[in-house]
This record gives C-alpha cells, sequence and structure tokens, in this order.
C-alpha cells in the first residue's frame, strides 16, 4: 500500500520535475517588454487568487479539526443556525474586490500592449503562416524567408502578422510574450521585443492533429548589425521560395529548418485571401492603422496617417465586405 501511495505521489510530481527549457520556466523567465508585464500580471493575479485560497484552506483545516467527532467535544451545535450578513458580506465582499483590482490591472496592460510604444527604432515586420505542420516566417522588407526559425535584432520592436493555411493555431515566445492565435482567412497582429541578444523557444500552442509536437521554432534575437548581415547573406545564398514551393511546402508534413532568398509577390496575403479574402479587408486596414502610427509600411507601402484614419478604414472596409456579402447572396 505504501509504495502504491509513494508511485501516486512521484506520480503527480514528475509533470513538475520536467515541466521547462534549460531547467527553467520559461513563462516566469521574461526577457522582453511584454513578457515583464505580462509576469507583473500573472504575479498580481497569484496574490489576488492567494488572498482567497490561503484563508479557505485555513479555515477548512481548522473547522476538520476543531468540529471532528471525539468523545468531550465541547464545540457548539446549532441545528437552527441559517445564516449571517456579516459572513455573507465578507465571503461576496472580497470576490467582488478582488475581481475589481483584477480587471482593473488586466484592462490597463491589455491596452498598454495593444501596440508598441513610440519611440526611434523603427519596428521589424515578419509574416507568419502555420501549416501543418511548420512554421513560414517572410521578411517582406528584406524578401526573405524562413522555415522553422527566425531571427530578429535585439532591442527592436517586432511587428508580427500571423495568419494561417491550415489548422488554426496558437503562435507563442513564452519568454517574449503572451500566444497570439493564428487563423485561416485572418490577419492578426502581435508585437514583441527581445531586450537582449539570445536564443528563444516558440512553439505552437494549440493542438493541430499528428504531428503537433514538431510545431515548434527557435527565435535567435542579435544586434541590428548582425540581423542585417544575416539577411544579406540568406538573400545572397539560399534559393528562391516559387509558388510551386510553396505548394509543396504547405503539404502536410514535418520539415527542417530551411531558408529562402526572394519570396514571391504578395504571397502572405494571396495566403489570406485565399482562406476567406472578406476578413482580410478588416485585419489589412487593422496592420495599417498600426503601421501607420509605427512607421512601419501597410500591405500597399503606405506610411504615415492618423488614428481616425485608421479607423475610418475599418469601418469602410467592413461595410465593403457585408455589401459584398450581400450582393452574392442575392
Amino acid at each position: 500500500m505504501n509504495r502504491r501511495k509513494w508511485a501516486g505521489v512521484a506520480g503527480l510530481l514528475l509533470p513538475l520535475l520536467l515541466t521547462g527549457c534549460d531547467s527553467r520556466f520559461v513563462v516566469l523567465d521574461p526577457q522582453g517588454p511584454v513578457a515583464q508585464t505580462q509576469q507583473k500580471l500573472i504575479v498580481i493575479s497569484a496574490i489576488l487568487c492567494a488572498i482567497v485560497i490561503i484563508p479557505v484552506i485555513a479555515l477548512l483545516v481548522f473547522i476538520v479539526w476543531r468540529y471532528r467527532e471525539k468523545p468531550g467535544n465541547k464545540a457548539p451545535y446549532r441545528p437552527d443556525w441559517a445564516d449571517s450578513k456579516a459572513l455573507e458580506i465578507v465571503w461576496w465582499g472580497i470576490p467582488i474586490v478582488i475581481i475589481g483590482i483584477l480587471g482593473f490591472f488586466t484592462a490597463r496592460d491589455t491596452y498598454a500592449l495593444a501596440r508598441p510604444p513610440v519611440t526611434d527604432t523603427k519596428p521589424i515586420r515578419i509574416q507568419v503562416t502555420s501549416l501543418d505542420w511548420k512554421w513560414l516566417f517572410q521578411y517582406p522588407d528584406q524578401g526573405i524567408a524562413t522555415v522553422n526559425y527566425v531571427h530578429i535584432p535585439a532591442g527592436v520592436p517586432v511587428y508580427f502578422q500571423l495568419t494561417s493555411d491550415a489548422p488554426m493555431n496558437s503562435f507563442w515566445i513564452p519568454q517574449l510574450g503572451g500566444q497570439e492565435y493564428t487563423m485561416p482567412g485572418m490577419a492578426m497582429m502581435l508585437w514583441l521585443q527581445a531586450d537582449k541578444p539570445g536564443e528563444y523557444y516558440g512553439s505552437g500552442a494549440n493542438f493541430s492533429g499528428r504531428e503537433f509536437a514538431h510545431m515548434r521554432f527557435r527565435v535567435i534575437a542579435e544586434p541590428q548589425k548582425d540581423f542585417n548581415e544575416w539577411a544579406a547573406n540568406i538573400k545572397r545564398t539560399s534559393p528562391a521560395l516559387t509558388g510551386a514551393g510553396y505548394t509543396e511546402l504547405s503539404k502536410p508534413g514535418t520539415s527542417e529548418e530551411k531558408s529562402f532568398g526572394s519570396i514571391p509577390e504578395d504571397l502572405y496575403d494571396r495566403i489570406v485571401n485565399k482562406n476567406g479574402g472578406i476578413y482580410m479587408h478588416h485585419s489589412e486596414h487593422g496592420a495599417g492603422f498600426d503601421s501607420d502610427v509605427h512607421g512601419i509600411p501597410g500591405h500597399d507601402g503606405s506610411t504615415g496617417g492618423s488614428d481616425s484614419g485608421g479607423m475610418s478604414g475599418m469601418d469602410h472596409s467592413m461595410m465593403h465586405g457585408a455589401a459584398g456579402a450581400a450582393e452574392r447572396s442575392d
């Protein structure tokens, strides 16, 4: 019996002992401003939960001990007790206050992380496509692409545009920030930043079928000069990614790390449009809105603009998409 008990305890502890990468809990090892903000939110949430959990556990232990059945127990017996206004206020009031505090911090940090801060540093744009079962990274400004690994300049905001040409997945680099979904027909947006050079772990965080475990990629952060040299070397020495090559790459299956010195024009836009172009309009204007503010060229190569202009463009595209859908239904 004792052996069974210890085996059960070992089984419960084993996942904890095996969790993490390089003997660290990567979620709690932030290496960028987004991850640092999210870690603070995790700590605040844990503290607020502890305010409830610890007293509840302590009360449970006390009640079990105080009202245990034993000869001579003098604990009061009140079978007709119905309620207590003071206790009702406590066990309803405390959770309401905690939820209010947690909601405040969550909303504050969510809006703060919606877009990178405006600085003199120009962000880099990377277009990400999740496939079965691999990741394609396109660098539209450099005209190159990689598979299952991505280079980024350290200390520079990275503006990821995310879509899927396969089942829905989730893009996640734990040490740099939270995850964002990749969905067919949608161009999602996410910005992250690595504060210092290093190699970080990235993966798909959404189950997507047989080879889901292979949806991993390396993130190499390096100084801007090294990044420029790497991109120039890929441009010079790697083969081109053709339309036929992408068709072959997009077929279900795993892949080693690959590099391409050129990419088909507007490949990312065609991927999104192929899977439901009506949604592309909204995401295009959303991307343009963010890039207008931070100096990243939009899909049409334009820069500049105002918040109101970006929002009006979004409204116009949504109306245009709705009108097109109405015409098709007629």
